[in-house]
């Protein structure tokens, strides 16, 4: 990823970071050499970088995993995908026979969109219990279904009248609940924290395994909340001289928008080389399968209600006021493009309010964004980063029953994003999808769904595009492209251990490139 040093067989390192590339002599004229050929016959790129994943990632297979998907927990561990209903009940019956009494059942991973004949109800769910509450987290983590026992838990009923309590013909709650706010009350009662679930210390080191497989040496947690005693375990887990990752959280954004910039102004001052502080994370609207995204006309193919806003617009815009005045990266989630023309706007104003040319604010996901959006980033200098592989994992979906052919063609438009001059990365929001950005440069590259059709070859980047996308490009999104993203002299030592060379082979086996390991700061993690 340097121009000036393509390609290398040698790269010399001290002190954790990069003294020399080039030969075999590169590093001689710094004195004695110690040099280490067990890495001669693999092949090395710079670390690999995810723009936007969740320490969840490691953390969550806490839970009982229900999703269509076939997925590899932390341990390395295959679980299959449950193809029907009836497959996610059986799962969840054969866990809850073992668990305690008193302990409710939760579930993760579960997407109806792949599952249209029937929509999972707390009627299926009583199958498995009526009286042990039962909560299932679907795979966008936006939505949940609930059991009859947990729906009493909190209250709701016929009478509830709270936007994302789904209801049925009958007037009674369905057991779908969609966003936080409906979500929130069972998710208490339950006991699902995700702070407390993400940020204790067997999750940080989970998500290193997690990242390791993944070739990736730097990551991000997305949207944390960031307590103090939650930032003691992190430094200490990362202080370890072993310890294989750097994790760049954001604080999420909610609440006062100045008591938010104080805040993250604060942490950023209690960096360290494997904790990088300070940047923010809005939610400002939902998900595109879960229908709770918002976007433009004409809106949803089948008819469905235009989303629900995390963030009301009139607080999008005092946020990006806000913290722009304050020097605050913004990382901004914008699913439907409804959501990233308000945003757009939000930052505009902003950077009229006060001048910051070096802010850096990413637009995360963007998956609607068109030609005329990615031009007004531009201008403004804001980056973006695109959800590569939903086009993979929901594009057939999106073509079929949310935004329609034309709109899904150019879904995560990467190539649009580039040719508008944008910096540009792409990413998983793992556990949203699972980590590995071989993967999703695959799925920038080929834009192939699950049923091997193209959606939007005029969106097709090229492997060097893409490979840039995963190091670079991230790297620049996170404003961390000094120190990490290539091979460059004075950068931290960091490199993904790869089987094969990405450039030398078929585009379409970019995904089944085997990752051997990784290497942080000179140290070598291998698999």
């Amino acid at each position: 990823m340097d121009p000036n040093v393509p390609n290398a067989t040698h790269v010399a390192v001290r002190d954790g970071r990069i003294l020399a590339v080039g030969d075999a002599t590169c590093a001689d004229q710094w004195g004695d050499v110690t040099r280490d050929a067990s890495l001669a016959d693999a092949v090395l790129m710079p670390g690999l970088v995810e723009g936007h994943a969740h320490m969840l990632a490691g953390a969550i297979w806490e839970f009982a995993y229900t999703g269509y998907h076939d997925r590899i927990d932390p341990e390395g561990r295959l679980w299959t995908g449950l193809a029907s209903l009836e497959d996610v009940v059986a799962r969840l019956a054969e866990i809850e026979d073992r668990l305690p009494a008193d302990e409710p059942l939760i579930g993760w991973g579960f997407d109806p969109i792949f599952l249209p004949d029937d929509r999972l109800s707390r009627a299926h769910l009583d199958k498995v219990s009526t009286t042990r509450p039962i909560a299932i987290l679907y795979s966008n983590f936006h939505l949940m279904c609930v059991n009859s026992a947990a729906l009493d838990m909190v209250g709701y009923s016929e009478t509830t009248n709270a936007e994302g309590v789904v209801k049925g013909p009958d007037g009674k709650p369905t057991g779908e609940l969609q966003e936080m706010a409906a979500m929130f009350p069972i998710m208490r009662r339950l006991g699902i924290d995700f702070r407390a679930l993400s940020q204790k210390e067997s999750a940080i080191r989970s998500y290193a395994q997690v990242a390791t497989r993944a070739g990736v040496t730097t990551v991000t947690d997305l949207f944390s909340q960031l307590e103090e005693e939650d930032l003691d375990v992190m430094l200490s887990v990362t202080g370890e001289a072993e310890f294989p990752l750097r994790i760049i959280p954001a604080l999420a954004a909610s609440g006062d928008p100045a008591a938010i910039a104080t805040r993250a102004l604060a942490l950023k001052a209690k960096s360290t080389d494997k904790v990088r502080l300070g940047a923010v994370k809005l939610m400002t609207d939902g998900s595109i399968q879960g229908w709770t995204a918002r976007v433009k006309w004409p809106g949803y193919v089948g008819g469905q209600p235009n989303g629900i806003w995390n963030m009301a617009p009139d607080q999008i815009y005092a946020t990006c006021t806000a913290l722009h005045a304050a020097g605050v990266q913004m990382h901004i989630h914008v699913n439907g493009d409804e959501a990233s023309e308000v945003v757009i706007d939000a930052l505009a104003k902003a950077m009229r309010h006060a001048s910051w040319p070096d802010h850096g604010h990413v637009l995360q996901h963007g998956q609607m964004m068109d030609e005329a959006q990615f031009r007004r980033c531009a201008e403004l200098g804001v980056s973006v980063n695109l959800f590569a592989n939903h086009l993979w994992y929901f594009g057939d979906q999106h073509v079929a029953l949310t935004i329609g052919k034309d709109r899904a063609e150019r879904m995560d438009a990467v190539r649009s994003a580039l040719d508008a001059g944008l910096t540009v990365g792409i990413h998983s929001d793992a556990p949203v999808t699972p980590m590995g950005p071989l993967f999703t440069a695959w799925c920038a590259v080929n834009r192939q769904t699950m049923t091997g059709k193209v959606l939007g070859a005029a969106q097709r980047i090229s492997v060097s595009e893409a490979l840039y996308a995963i190091t670079m490009g991230a790297a620049k999104t996170l404003k961390f492209d000094d120190e990490i993203g290539s091979i460059s002299v004075g950068k931290r030592a960091d490199f993904a251990v790869l089987e094969a060379n990405p450039l030398e082979e078929d585009p379409t086996r970019l995904k089944d490139i085997r990752i051997l390991g990784t290497v942080f700061g000179g140290r070598a993690t291998l698999l």
